[in-house]
């Protein structure tokens, strides 16, 4: 009997906004249920993009300009997609993956002021197809998801993006409410100012019809990419 097929759910958001916590929400109750379930991340996810990860993070890109940036996120994205994300689908597992290509449009794009032409041509090649079922947006303001998320890195310094202006982040919520104005089949927006368990509640409700029936022909032990 053939597999039936995966689920792709992405998570979108500013710095801060909990979108590993609720991931790992999401997760847990998923599996508790029966399904198999895979969690990987962007940048990063397979051994090729997570040497990427490092590079772009650390800034050590910064200088050569958006353009070079972007070209990197999709090299980065195409090697996760092929070495991580397209084989856990087709093994009907439900691939759930911090970050994706809106994060591109939205970083490099609206507030990289790269041409939409280009950028679209590149996310083409680097996800070959495999695009998400559903995105879930986390929407929180950026003063608060700039505190959250410089308190949690404790003494380590700031990341690439999180040491930009807050006006800049407050720009990226914008576009990716848009984002979800745009595609509302696909996207739904999450209020991320609230207590865990009740966001959890609301993703598990959008999710839970996507996954279809529990499953336990598959086995239940997929890595976690974090």
């Amino acid at each position: 009997m053939a597999k039936r097929p995966g689920l792709f759910v992405t998570f979108e958001g500013g710095e801060g906004a909990g979108k590993s916590t609720q991931i790992r929400h999401l997760a847990d109750s998923l599996r508790r249920r029966g399904h198999d379930v895979l969690v990987t991340r962007e940048p990063g996810g397979s051994p090729g993009a997570e040497a990427v990860r490092h590079v772009i993070l650390s800034g050590a890109a910064e200088e050569f300009g958006v353009r070079m940036e972007a070209i990197l996120f999709a090299a980065a994205r195409n090697d996760h997609v092929e070495e991580v994300i397209r084989p856990a689908l087709q093994a009907g597992v439900i691939v759930l993956c911090d970050r994706f290509m809106d994060s591109s449009r939205v970083y490099q794009g609206v507030t990289g002021n790269l041409e939409a032409d280009y950028l679209e041509a590149l996310q083409r090649v680097a996800v070959a197809g495999v695009v998400p079922d559903c995105t879930i947006i986390m929407d929180l303001s950026a003063e608060k998801g700039l505190a959250r998320a410089r308190s949690r890195g404790g003494d380590a310094a700031p990341d690439r993006f999180e040491r930009e202006e807050v006006q800049t982040h407050e720009k990226r919520r914008e576009a990716y409410l848009e984002i979800a104005a745009a595609d509302p089949g696909r996207c739904h927006v999450v209020d991320a100012d609230r207590a865990s368990d009740d966001i959890a509640k609301d993703i598990l409700a959008i999710v839970e019809p996507l996954a279809g029936p529990e499953s336990s022909s598959v086995p239940n032990d997929v890595e976690t990419v974090e």
